[in-house]
């Protein structure tokens, strides 16, 4: 279960991002809906141990991940998070199977990869190099990796952004089948993509929007 309480976000250029309390269950699959700048990606990056809030506590099975430090952050995210980056952020010039294999550097068991890839209908692909597949093929790719790991939480970042929606609708089943048991928690703009989750988040809700604290300086 993950905990989300009193969060807030600052960035540089004097804007904050106050979120409502949240709960994600085990095992159930979310999507957060909203228009860009409304703090989803934010959020992921926080749970993630990527970026830390400058306030309230992020719960993780009842551990709070804003008193670790961030070798600890790292580390839980390896072992326990598999993170599903917008713009796919695999190696183009290695092969599909490479790239999967190349986490046995951080120490996980990739001895399941083929079947996960075979799971996603791109076995077939496995020896050819990124660089070589469609848009789709990658992001099969970047979810078999994320799957590799065979973690606890999948983070998914506008896994869908940079697809058109007949495939990015694909994408987004196959998703959701193969994270069932896990917890889900997916960015999206699109809400036609709503069918495939358990709940929907409003993010437009969850958040404040952005306070200019700039202005809120000026007029004190």
């Amino acid at each position: 279960m993950i905990e989300i309480n009193g969060i807030t976000k600052k960035f540089k250029n004097e804007t904050a991002i106050d979120y409502r309390d949240m709960v994600f269950e085990t095992g159930k699959s979310y999507m957060l809906l909203g228009a860009s700048g409304c703090g989803k990606s934010t959020l992921l990056n926080m749970i993630a141990g990527i970026l830390s809030p400058e306030s309230g506590s992020i719960l993780i099975d009842g551990e709070d991940m804003t008193q670790k430090s961030q070798k600890e952050k790292d580390r839980f995210r390896i072992e326990r998070i598999g993170y599903i980056f917008q713009d796919f952020k695999l190696i183009e010039e290695m092969t599909v199977l490479d790239n999967l294999h190349i986490l046995r550097l951080e120490g996980v068991d990739t001895s399941d990869a083929g079947d996960i890839l075979t799971s996603l209908g791109i076995a077939e692909k496995k020896n050819a190099k990124i660089k070589h597949l469609s848009g789709g093929q990658k992001q099969r790719v970047a979810i078999a990796r994320a799957l590799v790991k065979k973690p606890d939480i999948i983070l998914a970042d506008e896994p869908t952004g940079n697809l058109n929606f007949a495939i990015g609708e694909q994408v987004m089943r196959e998703l959701c089948e193969v994270s069932q048991g896990k917890t889900l928690i997916a960015v999206t703009h699109d809400d036609r993509l709503a069918k495939y989750f358990d709940e929907i988040i409003d993010m437009n809700e969850v958040t404040g929007g952005k306070r200019d604290l700039f202005s809120e300086q000026e007029g004190k």
